[in-house]
């Protein structure tokens, strides 16, 4: 058998009994794979067990803080961050395999990481416009040097060095149905008015009015979400509907005594 790539594959959870098999057998051929728990009920740590996974147990404290705790607890010198309802091609792990066996195991490589394209299906089909894809992530990275940022929501992998761009797509299994997205829609308006207004932003009236038509116009025509079909004008509508509850509740934010 051959020797396994020098990769950590980190994955965090919480009640993702539905899509962790599909992610964890994805990434089989790495060296090591962490599963970090958040408290799940469902049966997330005992699939993710059977599957050979180490099954980390860590309270929840954020996005940035979950992935930085979890990068700590890696052995190999990369690491891939997934998420549990994304997906490795083989296509995507030739690339990955090649690009480890050219950088090797050493402390200093001269890439430090490297991003690729996420393709995302929902609705029936792959979504190819409306700024869904290409979606370029960085999401493989040499263990020194890398780190997230913690802000309430849409925390980023910073790398220190240059990052390599790789052709091959990352699967994404996203929202099941669109009153998934709309509960995702809520809940990252709430994380999404509080960094708004650390940052001193406003919820006026004008803001809640026009952000998000603007919002519809850039996915829809601008990004071409329309060549997405029906799927791609609900994705539009949601994604305005998405910065309008941002800006009402950086208003209640500002005046917590009108919730």
């Amino acid at each position: 058998m051959a020797p396994r790539p020098p990769l950590s594959v980190v994955i965090i959870t919480l009640n993702e009994e539905r899509n962790i098999l599909r992610c964890l057998r994805s990434v089989a051929w790495a060296a090591e794979t962490l599963v970090v728990d958040s408290g799940s009920i469902d049966r997330t740590r005992e699939i993710a067990a059977t599957e050979g996974a180490i099954v980390l147990q860590h309270a929840w404290e954020g996005y940035g803080q979950q992935k930085n705790w979890a990068l700590s607890q890696a052995k190999q010198p990369w690491v891939l961050f997934l998420d549990a309802d994304e997906e490795v091609t083989n296509e995507l792990k030739d690339e990955i395999c090649s690009f480890l066996e050219k950088e090797g195991v050493g402390e200093s490589p001269s890439i430090k990481g490297a991003h690729f394209p996420r393709k995302t299906w929902f609705l029936g089909r792959w979504i190819l416009h409306g700024g869904w894809y290409p979606n370029r992530l960085v999401r493989l990275v040499h263990r020194e040097g890398a780190r997230w940022t913690e802000p309430a929501v849409h925390e980023e992998l910073q790398v220190n060095g240059p990052v390599h761009a790789m052709e091959a797509d990352l699967l994404h299994y996203t929202f099941r149905t669109v009153g998934d997205q709309v509960l995702t829609n809520i809940r990252f308006a709430r994380l999404g008015a509080k960094v708004a207004k650390v940052r001193g932003q406003k919820g006026t009236l004008l803001r809640i009015l026009l952000k998000p038509i603007g919002k519809f116009l850039e996915t829809y025509l601008w990004k071409r979400g329309f060549l997405d079909g029906f799927p791609g004008f609900v994705i539009s509508i949601n994604a305005a509907h998405s910065i309008f509850l941002k800006y009402v509740e950086l208003r209640f934010e500002e005046d917590p005594d009108h919730r």
